[in-house]
């Protein structure tokens, strides 16, 4: 059996942990909503969840080949197996962190920060694809900007709509809305959060030699999406606390209105093969929905803290994916 080999069943091996710890880490994304606001209780809140992740991920796979080819080129890049498997260790190792200390931050982030990171140890920065790479940014990070903009929106038009009803029979009403909306949202964060970890098996498979073409195999979309449907089963508690509760109190209305933005936004981009930070997402929304319900009611404090923690993840990302490449090629 040869090296290669052996690297890249390594490769899939963390990059299904990867899923896995996704799944559980992005979880409150989802659902926080929904849970803030008993429209569900926690564990059924959960099983839908795991349940439209994983259709969600079955559904697509033009992400999936943004990832592969738009970062970095796998067909020519060196040591393309050492450069993936630092990239994976990587991103793991900066999701655990911000999991135990319940920050909602970005795999989405992590995982392109850490792939440039260790494509440009190994090659230098000509080793980016800058024309993808860009459009990827890009995308990172004008998706909380939109989804801000157009929660804030969603829920100015709700208050026109409903402002002659009276709120305990609105929020009833919109407690079983929510029940669709956290599915439908549930589902869309499954299309892209998905599809990112098939583009590094994909990756995988072209660097070491067992595939000469983008698309992504059956087998590994299939993989990808029961892996994090049930890394999703297990929950991400901090973080749904964080979400839920402590960017602002939530009521019905408002969990529609955010869910509703989040998962249009997110569509959007899955439908434009672009990867965009679910977590980003769904917390500007409600950052947007919270500001045009109330703006004094919004935690800044906690915001404050998010953006920090997302403005720092990629570069973290990056070069600890640099650090733990030059380790790796000493021995491999």
């Amino acid at each position: 059996m040869n090296t290669a080999f052996i690297l890249t069943m390594l490769i899939i091996a963390f990059a299904l942990v990867f899923e896995f710890i996704n799944g559980f880490h992005d979880t409150a994304n989802a659902i926080a909503t929904s849970v803030s606001t008993k429209a569900l209780k926690p564990r059924l809140a959960i099983l839908l969840a795991a349940t439209m992740n994983f259709v969600g991920a079955m559904t697509f796979t033009g992400v999936a080949k943004t990832i592969t080819k738009d970062i970095a080129d796998p067909f020519t890049l060196r040591n393309g197996s050492i450069v993936l498997l630092a990239a994976l260790l990587a991103a793991i190792t900066w999701n655990l962190i911000t999991w135990y200390y319940g920050i909602p931050s970005s795999s989405s982030h992590a995982l392109i920060g850490s792939i440039a990171g260790a494509a440009i140890a190994a090659e230098g920065f000509h080793a980016i694809q800058y024309g993808g790479f860009l459009k990827i940014i890009e995308a990172l990070v004008l998706s909380p900007i939109l989804a801000f903009a157009i929660g804030y929106l969603v829920y100015s038009l709700f208050k026109v709509l409903f402002k002659n009803h009276k709120l305990a029979e609105t929020n009833r009403r919109f407690r079983i809305y929510q029940i669709f909306t956290a599915a439908l949202q549930a589902y869309t964060h499954g299309t892209n959060d998905g599809q990112k970890t098939m583009g590094i098996i994909t990756m995988a498979l072209i660097a070491g030699g067992l595939q000469t073409s983008a698309d992504v195999p059956f087998w590994v979309q299939l993989s990808c999406a029961a892996v994090m449907g049930l890394g999703t089963s297990v929950g991400g508690w901090k973080i749904i606390k964080t979400i839920s509760g402590q960017i602002m109190k939530l009521r019905p209305v408002n969990g529609v209105a955010a869910d509703l933005t989040s998962a249009l936004v997110i569509f959007g981009a899955t439908f434009a093969h672009l990867p965009v930070s679910t977590t980003h997402v769904i917390s500007s929304s409600i950052l947007g929905v919270g500001s045009a319900y109330r703006v004094k009611g919004v935690k800044w404090v906690t915001a404050q803290r998010m953006v920090i923690t997302w403005v720092i993840t990629l570069p973290i990302s990056a070069a600890l994916a640099a650090v733990l490449y030059g380790l790796l090629s000493l021995f491999l």
